[in-house]
């Protein structure tokens, strides 16, 4: 078997393979490459020892059996017998569903969670959509430290266990999205910068110094990221990405890495001949990133938008602290806004930032699926002090007037996990760091971080603590009881409705007609003959419909048909949908 690395500035580079050191050899056609063969199967131990130095893993290792510091594994993808014929399913239309593998179960492991997908089959989402899998340190965390670009965490099962989620997931008609991270890299078991420049001082991030993708040596990285990037998809049979802050990927190059990973990506749903996908988590609200290639843009397909959530939540909660309070002088305007332009931040001033944010948002040139809409996500729950989630916070009508909203609403939804019965366990802040020094940082961190917010240090959890992360499993027999399981109906039905009625996947976003009132605390919009009305305060409400029939699709409290007059009654925290007849 044949093993290459990439170390530009080693003099000297050895393969130690089961045991077994071999010199290698420059590569004549690649400079700063290294290669040479030894005996190999699948689970061989090996790595690399650059000039003398200590045996570390390889850069590219496919499977990290003793975790980020251990030795590299091979994995012959070849050994798993795929059971699904799949042909994809695109992002259009789509419905994703977040999950994070370590809390969905209290086992913590992809076989655990593929026995619950079949929860998500009858929910009716389209897609699951993981949180980062590559090693981390411990055993329990988020997910974002990962180094290993190409490998699963072997807690979770490693990847044979990962190819046998998708597969289930496949099985089911469910598609699987995976959460990759390109724009930092974790500080425990790093050793990129020992084998060439991964990394450049030219420009810092709030991680430290920048991940390399315009400095000397950037080819190579970005090749990297890339080559990654198509492992999952390939190897994995995974779906689509889901790119972590996109905006701290610093790029002075003409063409941006952005731009790059998207055309790779395309190329290769072409050759497998299935629709791939990526959907980017961007703070910089510019349109340009979902924007084709041909038409100027980066070519990514999808984004989360952000000011969806802080207008609903805003309006929800009446929350105005940090980046709120941008929406909370007319929460319902804002959300109408977004509704209808899918940005709230579109040239307009931040007071949050203080400065203008975003540009607008040509409704004629991008089509509302490229926008994903959701009232809770594992960043906006799980950097609370108390991860806790908006059915601590909200009536269970309210709950249902959130699940409304955003499952109407002209973008692709997307859910948190749990957030579909209303779960009453929090989603913390966990990490399981195995250097005391780095787990100490990390906990004065939080509390110093929420302490500037009004917390005490004893009401912010331990990151550290184990009880942290149990405290964050889903309990599945909520599902079961009340006031749990008419959340959760109200969820399938919705979500067969979008399913059912094509109005509600219509992707043109200029067609959404939306009408608020700001003092009586209602909402409502249109979508073709597919009418939507909110009502979040506590008195029942009146509103005029505009047309002179509608029927009821579905209602959280029992409304009447509406009358001659095109009014609907509509309770108090409650939601409706009607259909134009």
């Amino acid at each position: 078997m044949q093993f290459e690395v990439w170390a530009p500035q080693a003099g000297r580079v050895t393969l130690r393979c089961d045991e077994v050191t071999r010199a290698m050899e420059r590569d004549p056609q690649r400079p700063g490459w290294w290669r040479g063969e030894a005996e190999a199967r699948d689970g061989s131990r090996y790595g690399f020892a650059l000039d003398d130095g200590p045996v570390l893993p390889d850069p590219r290792s496919p499977r990290q059996p003793d975790g980020p510091d251990g030795l590299s594994a091979v994995v012959d993808h070849e050994r798993y017998a795929w059971r699904a014929r799949w042909p994809g399913r695109p992002l259009p239309g789509a419905v994703l569903y977040e999950l994070h593998v370590g809390t969905y179960t209290r086992e913590g492991t992809l076989d655990a969670a593929a026995e619950r997908l079949g929860h998500l089959a009858e929910l009716g989402v389209t897609h699951v959509q993981l949180m980062p899998l590559c090693p981390f340190p411990g055993t329990h965390g988020w997910g974002y430290e990962g180094v290993s670009l190409w490998a699963v965490h072997e807690p979770y099962g490693g990847p044979e266990a990962l190819k046998r989620f998708v597969d289930r997931a496949h099985e089911l008609g469910l598609g699987v999205v995976l959460d990759v991270v390109h724009n930092h890299f974790g500080p425990s078991g790093n050793y990129l910068p020992v084998f060439g420049p991964y990394l450049t001082d030219t420009h810092h991030t709030p991680w430290g110094a920048a991940v390399n993708l315009d400095a000397p040596g950037s080819d190579e990285v970005r090749a990297f990221l890339v080559g990654s990037a198509l492992a999952w998809l390939r190897d994995y049979r995974i779906d689509g990405l889901r790119l972590d802050a996109v905006h701290a990927l610093v790029d002075t190059r003409a063409q941006h890495f952005l731009e790059e990973l998207s055309s790779a990506v395309d190329a290769l749903a072409a050759e497998v001949d299935r629709p791939l996908f990526l959907v980017a988590e961007s703070d910089l609200n510019d349109p340009r990133l979902i924007t084709s290639r041909a038409g100027g843009g980066l070519g990514l397909h999808a984004q989360w938008n952000d000011d969806f959530h802080h207008a609903l939540h805003t309006t929800l909660t009446g929350e105005s602290q940090g980046y709120y309070a941008d929406f909370a002088r007319a929460p319902l305007g804002g959300l109408a806004k977004t509704l209808s332009g899918g940005w709230f931040h579109d040239g307009t001033y931040s007071s949050f930032r203080e400065r203008h944010h975003g540009r607008p948002l040509d409704r004629t040139r991008v089509a509302g699926h490229r926008l994903l809409g959701y009232s809770q996500t594992h960043d906006q729950v799980g950097n609370r002090a108390q991860g806790d989630r908006l059915s601590a916070l909200l009536s269970p009508g309210l709950l249902a007037c959130a699940a409304t909203l955003t499952l109407t609403a002209p973008f692709t939804p997307m859910l948190f996990m749990g957030e579909e019965w209303a779960a009453g366990t929090p989603w913390q802040f966990f990490t399981d760091h195995t250097d005391p020094e780095l787990a100490d940082a990390v906990r004065r961190g939080r509390r110093r971080e929420f302490a500037a917010h009004g917390w005490k240090e004893e009401d912010v959890p331990d990151p550290q603590d184990p009880a942290t992360r149990d405290r964050s499993c889903l309990d599945w027999s909520e599902p079961e009881r009340e006031p749990h399981a008419r959340v959760l109906a109200w969820y399938r039905r919705l979500l067969g409705l979008r399913h059912e009625q094509p109005d509600l996947t219509d992707p043109d976003l200029a067609d959404t007609k939306v009408a608020c009132d700001e003092q009586r605390r209602w909402i409502a919009f249109r979508r073709g003959d597919v009418l939507v009305a909110v009502n979040l305060a506590r008195e029942p409400a009146e509103l005029s419909l505009g047309v002179p029939r509608a029927r009821v699709l579905a209602a959280w409290e029992p409304v009447e048909t509406p009358g001659a007059d095109g009014v609907v009654r509509l309770p108090g925290e409650s939601g409706v949908v009607l259909l134009q007849e």
